[in-house]
């Protein structure tokens, strides 16, 4: 079987869009090539491509000596995109043969080095997008100009626009995907540090500053990325009639934010492509709406859902008793205290339930169950704090889930080892409870403490919560009660109580 490229497309059958090898200039220069790039942005540029006639290609730079720089260029840039899971309570799985990536370069070799200078101050790149991962945009004062190339990501970034800058080419709209707070001006502000210790003067500086753009972005989108199954991978080839090293594997849903002026809207070709992507004036609100909503109904109900003998997400789901209480959590308790359109965050939140039942991934509840007290403290309890503020009461099903965070942390505790707390589910097996050391040393130094003694010892944890909990009314009554319930009638009928 033969690998995939264009003349063997073009001889599988496949009758999809395609953008044609040199069909387009590179307008997009972008930093990463892994699977959550080509599955996220990459994909967005070729629905552009196809729904509004953007014309453009995407130039991959390898960031690190080793990655897919050469597989990707066997392939000529194309692989198949698979994005899978359900929407509106239906089953989906999609191909799509991606088109709109050029060609992938490593830094690291002299020659492609100079072809990425090339593209960068060529007359057609109009952005530049980055996924470096969080350590990516860091400051590293040992990165010189002169380096082939400057190691750091950062460090890349200022060269090339530097040589943009010289070469009187328009400035660049930098979109940056990584998983930090401020992505784009994180980067901005280390661009500019490399600035004056390279001594590249002011002009270059006003640059920066006034002819290109860093745009923080927020992403989502669930990337399990490439088919690990050997059968299943060999199945898919067989199928599509070509071999495919680059698969990629993504959830259905997907969106992103940018931050930016209204102009950029209009410069973007998403918003005429009619896709999921969406300039905005601040990416915070849809980052609060994303930890609260989506990471927070995780935190919120698996740890409990796990005792009442749940093991993956989707069982959750299908569970009337464990979703209710997770719409009763998010459509009663922590929408309306949120800072954006109650309609869109309720399409949001009515979205999870279709991701939360991908039938492609079993997401474990025990995985997300890691470090659950730094989960809870920032993903959970603000929702609870804010929602006494604003209304004066306490939320019902978010107190029930600090109660079964409690309970999780402390049922039938066996053992403390090295890296973990060993307790019993109610079934009878064992579970291995991790999180960071002086958590666990405190749940087992309490391990024979009664409920109204540990929910109160756990309130006034200020390591835990940076603040006294039982300082808010009610709180540490209702917990405990809670608590109590769960013990004596199980983490479901505890569940079902908020309900009733």
């Amino acid at each position: 079987m033969k690998k995939l490229n264009y003349e063997v497309l073009k001889n599988s059958g496949y009758n999809g869009y395609v953008l044609g090898k040199g069909a387009a200039p590179v307008k997009v220069l972008q930093f990463g090539e892994g699977n959550f790039l080509r599955a996220f942005v990459d994909y967005w540029f070729d629905m552009s491509n196809e729904k509004a006639g953007w014309n453009g290609k995407v130039a991959l730079v390898q960031p690190i000596a080793q990655g897919l720089t050469k597989a990707i260029n066997e392939q000529e840039g194309l692989y198949t995109l698979y994005l899978r899971g359900a929407e509106n309570g239906e089953k989906v799985d999609r191909k799509r043969i991606i088109s709109s990536v050029y060609a992938c370069y490593n830094p690291y070799d002299p020659e492609d080095w100079k072809k990425i200078q090339e593209i960068a101050v060529s007359d057609g790149l109009e952005y530049m997008a980055s996924n470096t991962t969080e350590a990516g945009i860091t400051y590293d004062p040992s990165c010189k100009p002169d380096q082939l190339p400057p190691v750091s990501f950062p460090a890349k970034a200022a060269v090339l626009l530097y040589d943009r800058f010289k070469a009187g080419k328009r400035g660049i709209v930098f979109l940056s995907c990584e998983l930090i707070d401020n992505n784009g001006q994180e980067l901005k502000k280390c661009v500019l540090k490399h600035a004056d210790d390279w001594n590249l003067g002011e002009d270059f500086k006003k640059y920066i500053n006034e002819d290109c753009l860093f745009c923080s972005t927020l992403v989502d989108r669930i990337v399990p990325g490439r088919i690990r199954d050997v059968n299943e991978n060999a199945e898919m080839d067989r199928t599509n009639g070509y071999e495919d090293d680059l698969k990629d594997v993504g959830e259905v849903f997907g969106v992103w934010y940018i931050e930016g002026p209204q102009w950029l809207e209009d410069k973007l070709p998403f918003k005429k492509a009619g896709l999921n992507v969406h300039v905005v004036p601040e990416v915070a609100p849809y980052k609060k709406r994303k930890v609260r909503i989506l990471n927070g109904a995780h935190t919120g109900f698996v740890l409990g859902a796990y005792l009442a003998g749940k093991n993956i997400v989707r069982e959750c789901m299908q569970d009337e008793i464990i979703h209710g209480f997770m719409n009763k959590l998010l459509f009663d308790e922590v929408i309306p205290i949120l800072p954006l359109d109650k309609e869109d965050c309720e399409k949001f939140a009515a979205a999870v339930t279709d991701r939360f039942n991908n039938p492609f991934v079993d997401h474990q509840l025990m995985s997300i169950s890691l470090n659950s007290t730094s989960k809870w403290k920032a993903r959970d309890l603000p929702s609870l704090l804010e929602y006494h503020e604003n209304f004066g009461k306490l939320p019902e099903a978010l107190c029930m889930g600090f109660a079964a965070y409690i309970a999780f942390f402390s049922n039938d505790l066996q053992r403390r080892e090295a890296d973990c707390l060993v307790a019993r589910r109610p079934a009878g097996n064992e579970y291995k409870i991790q999180d960071d050391g002086w958590a666990l040393d405190f749940y087992w130094e309490h391990k024979d403490a009664d409920v109204k003694t540990l929910v109160h010892d756990v309130l006034v944890n200020t390591q835990m919560w940076d603040q006294d909990l039982t300082k808010i009314p009610g709180l540490e009554e209702l917990v405990a009660k809670d608590l109590e319930l769960i013990r004596s009638k199980g983490a479901e009928a505890a569940y079902a109580s908020v309900l009733a």
